[in-house]
């Protein structure tokens, strides 16, 4: 068994050029996607941080399950660019298509596009995520970022910036009763 782990964890150094990779036990916002005909996720940076097991996010791995999956039904996968000036890359959700990819304060994707199969056919992923034991106090955790796309109607939410600057200047104690009072 150990020389089987070893060949793996050379092969993702190899692959993508992190060590020590390790991937979510609990699937945390991974696992079974499914969006249907009008829908759509808007192009986000994902959260950083897994609390519960104190990993930091690296690598996202997504896989296509979609049959004949046609260029106008919508659902592309979006990769933008850091700074949000232009889409980088979009990619048709066909099967078994891989799309790997790092993920950071800044690896912008989504499929902004809604989808419009025309026999109402949903686009399927599975998404894997993977983590390293390299969080330490100097970096700061954040949630889901969406992003607005130049000249389209997407929006920030405000909501979320409001909560991350709270964090960010009242004292630990003050988030923590707050925390408390909206259980």
């Amino acid at each position: 068994m150990r020389s089987t782990r070893v060949h793996l964890s050379a092969f993702w150094k190899a692959f993508c050029g992190i060590n020590g990779l390790i991937p979510d036990p609990h699937f945390r916002g991974g696992g079974l996607h499914e969006i249907f005909n009008g829908g759509h996720l808007s192009v986000h940076a994902d959260f950083n941080h897994h609390k519960e097991l104190n990993l930091e996010r690296r690598i996202n791995l997504l896989i296509y399950l979609n049959d004949d999956w046609r260029d106008e039904y919508g659902g592309h996968l979006e990769l933008w660019s850091d700074d949000m000036l232009r889409c980088e890359h979009s990619l048709l959700p066909i099967f078994n298509r891989a799309v790997m990819f790092n993920t950071n304060s800044t690896s912008n994707h989504g499929n902004p596009k809604p989808v419009t199969h025309p026999a109402n056919a949903s686009r399927k992923s599975i998404a894997l995520y993977y983590y390293t034991a390299t969080w330490d106090s100097t970096k700061r955790a954040h949630t889901t970022q969406f992003r607005a796309r130049p000249g389209s109607s997407d929006t920030t939410d405000w909501s979320v910036k409001l909560r991350e600057l709270a964090k960010d200047i009242l004292p630990p104690v003050v988030v923590r009763a707050i925390s408390k009072a909206k259980k």
